[in-house]
């Protein structure tokens, strides 16, 4: 592997690694406002998967759709399959809190972005666990 592609694949998941740190960071602070902490549970997602792809030197498409990124992973890894649930339940946030009259309410609450957390917590951790380790941040 080239040393270009290993730093675009890395930087994948670093910027995942940050995505699901700041939503952490967020939902901690006494009026973390879980709208944007729930953005980033998608975002962190959507850029693992991104950068599985990446790794199989999949062309990338912009989109925010989790669900379709997993699908065509599960192209090259079947493992990915086990996630189109996941993928599902994250995939609206990248817009479902973010404009007035998407989600209907201003913000998610605790529980269902504890769920979005540990789903986006997880599916990040699966694609780390199926990626060589000099890709790693």
């Amino acid at each position: 592997m080239d040393d270009a592609k290993r730093e675009l694949v890395r930087v994948w998941l670093l910027k995942a690694r940050n995505d699901l740190e700041t939503a952490r960071q967020i939902s901690n602070l006494p009026d973390g406002h879980l709208d944007a902490a729930i953005y980033h549970c998608q975002q962190a997602a959507e850029k693992a998967v991104k950068g599985f792809l990446a790794f199989h030197d999949h062309r990338l498409e912009r989109t925010h759709d989790v669900e379709r990124l997993v699908g065509l992973a599960a192209t090259r890894e079947a493992g990915f399959a086990n996630w189109i649930n996941v993928a599902s339940l994250l995939t609206p946030y990248a817009t479902a809190y973010r404009y007035p009259g998407e989600a209907g309410v201003l913000e998610p609450g605790r529980e269902e972005f504890g769920d979005a957390l540990a789903s986006a917590t997880e599916l990040v951790a699966y694609v780390r666990s199926i990626l060589p380790p000099e890709v790693l941040p």
